[in-house]
Order: C-alpha cells, then structure tokens, then sequence
C-alpha cells in the first residue's frame, strides 16, 4: 500500500485572501450531534441536536493584516486546505472569536462558523 501524505502543509483563506496559517487547525462540518436518550430500563434511541460548522486555529500576524476588519468579518467564504487534499468550506461564515493577539509569536486565535460546512 502506498503511503500518502496525511498532515502537514495547510492553507486558510478567509474571503479570498491567504493567511499565515500555524499550528494545528480544527474543523466540524455541523452535522448534528447524537447523544443517547436513556431510560431507567434500557438505551431508549438518540437525540439529534444541530451544531454550528466551524474552523479553527491561529494565524500569524503582520503589518499588513487588518484585525479590525478580520474580527468584524460576516458573510464570509473560509476555505482550509488540507495536506491530504481536502477543503473545507464554510460558506456565510462570520468570526466567532475574541481577537486576542499575542505578542511573542504574533499569534492570532481564529474561529469562524456558519450553518453547515463542505468536504470538498
């Protein structure tokens, strides 16, 4: 079996524009969650509640980086490409986060969600 790349290398791009992308990234496509419904007796089914689609990580700062307009994004496209070829695409997306910035690696915590999201 040939061996394939798995991780690694990613790109986000955040309405078109690429950013510094580092660390380790986390995504959900919101699919709904299912949780047991347990009865006194026996596992009586499950329960689907909605989640919200998100990607996450952090980005590099720089002088070029508007973080006014990146915390304030709504309505955006969000694409994480992946080192095993996948995208992820949130479509409609607005930033969840808080904008903190830290100054010693100039790191930028980002989270944006949406209703669903995309494998492509």
């Amino acid at each position: 079996m040939a061996q394939t790349r798995i991780g690694g290398i990613i790109n986000v791009k955040i309405s078109g524009v690429l950013h510094r992308a580092k660390g380790s990234w986390s995504y959900n496509l919101g699919l709904p969650k299912r949780e047991a419904v347990v009865g006194s007796d026996a596992v009586h089914g499950f329960k689907e509640t909605p989640q919200a689609a998100f990607v996450e990580g952090a980005i590099t700062d720089s002088s070029d980086l508007d973080l006014r307009a990146l915390v304030s994004a709504t309505n955006a496209t969000v694409t994480l490409e992946l080192a095993n070829g996948k995208v992820i695409i949130l479509e409609g997306a607005w930033y969840a986060g808080d904008g903190t910035v830290t100054t010693e690696e100039g790191e930028i915590e980002v989270r944006f969600e949406a209703a669903t999201g995309e494998e492509a």
